[in-house]
């Protein structure tokens, strides 16, 4: 069973979505926000991620 892609509740700088992308792939969250930076159309991609993705649940 694979895992949801959720935006990360642990590693956010804004919502959570590169973070999250990170933790699904298994990659640097740093190298996904650089990737962002590079990306065409980043912020109309980083918005309809940042409202679709599901939030994943925070715990103590």
């Amino acid at each position: 069973m694979q895992r949801p892609l959720r935006k990360s509740a642990t590693n956010r700088s804004l919502f959570g979505v590169c973070g999250g992308i990170a933790e699904y792939f298994d990659l640097s969250p740093l190298g996904v926000r650089l990737l962002f930076l590079i990306v065409p159309g980043n912020v109309l991609i980083y918005t309809i991620l940042a409202n679709s993705m599901k939030d994943a649940p925070r715990y103590l």
